[in-house]
């Protein structure tokens, strides 16, 4: 049991890890950007943003996804890759599907999994609105500078 907690919470830290770096790095790329973002025509740029943000949150979900699948790969829980990135991919959504269980002495690892995926989906779901609300009023701001 101690074992599972370790490793999860490991796979959980990594995975937290790498949405934050992806994190920063858009916020980055927020900053250079901001005067371009904030002049006319702002919808379009608006609907870049929208992209370019879920772009990013999709590629921090697969990465979460993958550590877990390797995780799952490297200690022998499943015998092919595919089943462990499926698996992962399930947990990590929290769907649960229930036709692939990890065995008893892993099991503690499936809720660690899909607790991840919410905290992630969680936090993504903030920082996709948040980007949105950002450039919207650098937006609006930048027009009643102009008016």
């Amino acid at each position: 049991m101690f074992l599972q907690i370790a490793i999860g919470t490991g796979l959980m830290l990594l995975s937290i890890a790498v949405g934050g770096a992806g994190i920063l790095a858009m916020e980055m790329g927020f900053a250079r950007s901001h005067r371009w973002l904030v002049r006319e025509p702002h919808r379009p740029k608006l609907l870049l943003v929208m992209l370019g943000v879920s772009f990013v949150v999709l590629g921090i979900i697969t990465a979460g996804v993958w550590i877990w699948a390797l995780a799952f790969y490297a200690l022998g829980v499943f015998i092919t890759l595919e089943a462990s990135v499926y698996f992962s991919l399930v947990s990590f959504t929290t769907l649960g599907f229930g036709d692939v269980l990890l065995p008893q002495e892993w099991r503690l690892l499936s809720g660690m999994a899909a607790a991840n995926g919410l905290l992630n989906f969680g936090l993504l779901t903030a920082l996709l609105v948040e980007a949105l609300r950002h450039v919207r009023l650098g937006q609006m701001n930048a027009r009643k500078g102009r008016e």
